[in-house]
């Protein structure tokens, strides 16, 4: 059986009774970083040492075959640095091999940053998305921040706290300056700290510098209503900023509740040159 066990995000209180008692018995454990489980035995007070195995995101194609294996026989413990395996950390195509081979996969349920972030935000819980890890380049994340600009559920990222200011201008720049942003910084920990605001309110206060492991949460888009007129002037003014006609007209139909066709159409004329006058 493969055990995918979540681990403390900051303050080791989080461990479970379950976890404490799976590390105190387990024999094999696959984890993120094995130094890292060295600690975390040591903290817990944890006098078991059983055989580790590295597991990242380097080598865990490669390694999950042999691990799956393995599992058929043994109680494999799976742990990531913080949180739970496979959210955003390695995990993933282990399971999925697991699945495959018919394998049996549990979970050790714990600590999460994305629901903790969530809620504590004062955003709306009762639907949302996590988007993951920002991209790190400015032009990918315009370009993810643009097709999420109507999605209307609450969106929760992870980001480095040395691109979180400019992450917050990118999404100012293509969501709005007034969309609500909460961001969260060192979750559970004693230097825990959440601050919200507008998106450019939180990038002014990101460029003073910002340290430790950091959850952005973000305000869905805002249903509008606009009329046709309205929805086309949008449409034409974001095909002059360089998105396709398709693409401007998806999104402001999304988020205006107007019909895609009759926006491209009407976008489609104005754009068009109208033919010259007769001479006559």
């Amino acid at each position: 059986m493969i055990i995918l066990a979540a681990t403390p995000i900051g303050n080791l209180g989080d461990a479970s009774k379950r976890l404490v008692e799976a590390l105190t018995t387990a024999t094999v454990v696959a984890s993120e970083d094995t130094r890292v489980t060295i600690h975390l035995l040591k903290a817990l007070g944890i006098e078991n040492r059983p055989r580790l195995i590295s597991l990242h995101d380097h080598n865990e194609r490669g390694k999950a075959a042999e691990l799956v294996e393995l599992a058929r026989d043994t109680d494999l413990l799976v742990l990531s640095d913080a949180g739970m395996p496979t959210v955003s950390d390695p995990g993933f195509h282990l399971v999925d091999a697991a699945v495959a081979a018919g394998v049996v996969v549990s979970a050790l349920p714990g600590p999460s940053a994305v629901l903790t972030a969530l809620a504590v935000s004062g955003l709306p819980t009762d639907r949302f998305t996590f988007e993951g890890f920002l991209p790190r380049k400015h032009g990918e994340r315009t370009s993810l921040f643009r097709e999420l600009a109507a999605e209307r559920r609450t969106m929760v990222f992870f980001e480095s706290p040395n691109r979180l200011a400019a992450s917050l201008l990118d999404l100012a720049a293509v969501l709005g300056a007034d969309r609500r942003v909460v961001v969260c910084r060192e979750l559970t920990k004693f230097y825990e700290e959440v601050k919200r605001g507008t998106a450019t309110e939180l990038a002014e206060w990101a460029a003073g510098g910002v340290r430790g492991e950091i959850c952005v949460v973000v305000a869905g888009a805002e249903v509008r209503v606009l009329d046709l007129s309205d929805g086309v002037a949008e449409v034409i003014a974001l095909v002059a900023s360089g998105i396709r006609l398709k693409d401007a007209t998806a999104d402001v139909s999304a988020a205006s509740g107007l019909s895609k066709r009759d926006l491209y159409e009407a976008a489609l004329q104005q754009k068009e040159p109208k033919p010259p006058r007769s001479l006559r």
